[in-house]
């Protein structure tokens, strides 16, 4: 998967869209893991962002994220969404705990 995704929904105010990266399948002694014991991705890739939320006077704040950044989420944040048969999810700029470098 390329960073640069030609999706058709650009997110709102804070909100950012992100694609989540699939967890390791294998572990490191050569077990593999069926689909049931995986746990739900934590970390997602942002694939478009809003133009951020504004202030109280009209100023618009801009978001810590950008195109391509690989991001730690909250567990239980945002909403599933299937665009062209891909799953992504759309959430809150809040909802964002950390960039991973």
């Amino acid at each position: 998967m390329t960073t640069k995704e030609k999706v058709k929904v650009k997110p709102l105010a804070d909100r950012v869209l992100v694609k989540h990266q699939e967890p390791e399948a294998t572990l490191k002694g050569g077990i593999i893991l069926p689909d049931s014991a995986k746990k739900k991705p934590e970390t997602a890739v942002v694939i478009a962002v809003g133009p951020g939320a504004q202030d109280k006077e009209g100023k618009l704040l801009p978001l810590p994220v950008k195109e391509g950044d690989v991001v730690l989420l909250d567990k239980y944040a945002g909403q599933q969404i299937e665009l062209d048969g891909e799953e992504y999810q759309i959430l809150k700029s809040d909802d964002i705990i950390a960039i991973v470098e």
